[in-house]
């Protein structure tokens, strides 16, 4: 406790059952903010109290829904900068907007970039993020940037609960290096779909590159949200012999059909982290179980804490 005495922990409205799991590992309660809305929905904050020549987290995913969220670490991140902090780092187990990294096509945006801005100018001092749906994103920022990977926790999670004749499988070859890394750790074999997307939250099995007959399945990725990808891979893989399909996604947002298609999918089990909460009925959903990032975050703020090495989390 003595050597997190500059430590203040926040957290926002997103995901406050994960931030006080992180307080917990660091052996300390949350720090006491009020997050509320005025009646015409603007976002208000208060820091109850003091932060001066404090280091202060603030742990906030911009799940949905997004634009709230984003906001309100925005104001406490000014709340904090007007109350003296020294350090504040912003802590998005969740980076949402990351998906819009690129132009796709004329006159559109980078939302990702337009969020790092906002992130810096309100006075962030470092970031922290777990999983980004693309790397480079961390190149928009011109403060620090620390990139967690949930690789460790999906580790443990198979340690715990090993399975044989593995295969690890991409949902498209974006996710390639992704996959590999994670085949590589598990002691397993590397497969990868082939996909075409006809339009946004939309998506076609199309083959399997790899062999999978016979084999124990696991598809990895950082996000699953509408489940279309997911679901079509797990039938597309029982479809070419595969024993048992399971999945590892970092981040489950599961936005619209997901959970139905889950329930009614081929899947063995869905793994995921709690970057963002579960809905109550995703949380009744047999398929899907929830593990903790919690100590990962807690590990990586200590270490920042004490200026110790983040990399060695990187596995």
């Amino acid at each position: 406790m003595s050597s997190y005495k500059n430590i203040r922990i926040f957290s926002g409205n997103a995901n406050k059952p994960l931030a006080e799991e992180i307080a917990a590992y660091l052996g300390f309660p949350l720090s006491k903010a009020t997050v509320k809305r005025f009646s015409d929905g603007e976002v208000w904050v208060e820091v109850h109290e003091n932060v001066r020549m404090m280091d202060a987290y603030i742990i906030q995913p911009t799940c949905n829904p997004a634009n709230e969220h984003l906001m309100e670490l925005l104001i406490m991140i000014d709340a904090l900068k007007r109350a003296s902090a020294s350090t504040i780092t912003a802590v998005l187990p969740y980076y949402g907007y990351a998906r819009q990294d690129r132009k796709v096509q004329p006159r559109t945006p980078i939302s990702s970039k337009l969020v790092a801005d906002l992130l810096t100018a309100a006075g962030a001092s470092r970031v922290v993020s777990v999983d980004l749906h693309a790397g480079q994103i961390q190149g928009f920022f011109d403060i620090p940037f620390d990139h967690l990977y949930a690789l460790t926790v999906c580790l443990d999670y198979f340690k715990k609960n090993p399975l044989d004749n593995l295969v690890v499988v991409s949902p498209d070859v974006g996710g390639a290096e992704r996959a590999r890394a994670y085949a590589k750790r598990l002691g397993g074999s590397l497969a990868l779909i082939d996909k075409r997307r006809p339009a946004p939250n939309v998506s076609e099995v199309m083959h399997i590159i790899g062999d999978v007959e016979g084999k124990n399945a696991v598809i990895v990725d950082d996000i699953v949200d509408t489940a279309g990808t997911l679901c079509q891979a797990a039938k597309a893989l029982k479809e070419k012999g595969a024993k048992k399909v399971y999945a590892f996604c970092t981040h489950p947002v599961l936005s619209g059909p997901a959970l139905e298609r889950i329930a009614n999918s081929s899947l063995e089990k869905l793994v995921t982290t709690n970057t963002i909460p579960l809905s109550d009925q995703g949380k009744q959903n047999s398929k899907i179980l929830q593990i903790s990032v919690a100590p990962l975050l807690g590990e990586a703020i200590s270490r920042i804490a004490n200026g110790d090495s983040v990399s060695n989390l990187f596995v």
